[in-house]
């Protein structure tokens, strides 16, 4: 599979915003174990990319790629209904759980 490349905007350090981006690292880096670049956008710092992106609420995931473009509102910590809203079939153990968790 190739890298996702993934975008999380986020209004300033706050908790929301650091657990959105730890639910994000713990999903692709330790549960999927694919690789991904992230680029985390405050947009309290750079608003212009969230205008550009039309994000209207925080935290907001977008994945880029591989296509089609997906977003997920939220602190992203379900991690089975992110993989699904962005188009990954999650893989699950005997007992249900998403597999590496």
């Amino acid at each position: 599979m190739s890298e996702f490349r993934l975008k999380l905007f986020i209004t300033g350090h706050t908790y929301r915003g650091e657990t959105a981006a730890r639910n994000v690292r713990r999903l692709f880096g330790e549960t999927l174990g694919q690789p991904y670049h992230l680029t985390v956008v405050d947009v309290l710092e750079t608003p212009e990319v969230a205008e550009e992106s039309r994000v209207m609420a925080t935290p907001t995931l977008i994945k880029e790629s591989p296509g089609p473009v997906r977003r997920v509102i939220g602190d992203l910590s379900d991690h089975t209904a992110v993989l699904r809203a962005i188009g990954v079939e999650p893989r699950t153990n005997e007992e249900g759980g998403l597999l590496g968790e």
